[in-house]
């Protein structure tokens, strides 16, 4: 019998180092206050903070959409996918149209990008609705395509905003699954934002917990459960312990 072999080590390298990151406002608003945050390749990091203490603003300067005001902010990647929390398809595209789009924009020839969406649109389970407009999807399939839309790209980084907080439970749960399964498959780095302490725990390698505004990292959380992870892992004790830990230093930073 063929003996199996074991999958390549993971590249280990830092995607995204930031130091002493501050961004204060035209209006004088300070945004971000000596922000210190590093993405190595195969780690996935979650951001959890109270509203308006600067997660979505590290995305931004991590794509590259805003600039810090003081502090270094050092992105090696060379591709980054980014999802947004609405999943910005074009209404008039189907499916295979909204997920060319990037590619396209990228100049890509057609036959290319042709055979890397119909690959994503197979990676997020979503084969036969490739004809579909977005207006005949589910919210938790329109964020399907939207995955598969920065999938075309190979991001060696992944930049999610909030991207299941308006799905309901059940949906939000297996769009986690199905995200895990692309993290290890793929093996690139995440940094994910999001309001939910369980799900953050759930995703991520890694917990970052931030401040009120102005937003500063209050404590950091190794996740020690093992990839792939079972979903079964969420009604465990120590599971139960983690996320309590977790939303324990969220109530603190954020007084």
């Amino acid at each position: 019998m063929p003996t199996a072999t074991a999958p390549p080590p993971i590249d280990v390298r830092t995607l995204l180092d930031f130091r002493g990151l501050e961004l204060v406002f035209p209006n004088g608003t300070v945004a971000l206050s000596g922000v210190d945050l590093t993405v190595d390749r195969g780690e996935f990091v979650s951001i959890v903070g109270p509203s308006g203490c600067g997660k979505s603003t590290l995305l931004r300067i991590a794509s590259g959409l805003e600039s810090a005001s003081s502090g270094t902010a050092d992105v090696s990647a060379k591709r980054i996918g980014y999802v947004f929390q609405d999943a910005t398809l074009l209404p008039w595209r189907t499916v295979q149209g909204n997920v060319e789009l990037l590619a396209e924009l990228h100049k890509a020839p057609a036959a290319e990008r042709t055979a890397k969406a119909a690959a994503a649109i197979g990676l997020v389970g979503l084969t036969g609705f490739e004809k579909h407009l977005p207006k005949q999807l589910s919210g938790g399939m329109k964020m399907r395509v939207s995955l598969a839309r920065s999938l075309t790209l190979d991001p060696e980084l992944f930049l999610f905003d909030e991207p299941f907080g308006a799905l309901d439970e059940i949906t939000r749960e297996r769009l986690n699954d199905e995200l895990l399964r692309l993290f290890v498959e793929q093996r690139f780095a995440g940094l994910f934002i999001t309001h939910s302490v369980s799900e953050a725990v759930y995703l991520s390698t890694k917990v970052v917990v931030m401040s009120g505004r102005p937003g500063a990292v209050v404590k950091r959380f190794d996740v020690p459960f093992p990839m792939p992870r079972d979903p079964d892992i969420r009604f465990t004790p120590e599971f139960a312990e983690l996320v309590g830990e977790v939303s324990h230093a969220l109530r603190e930073g954020h007084r």
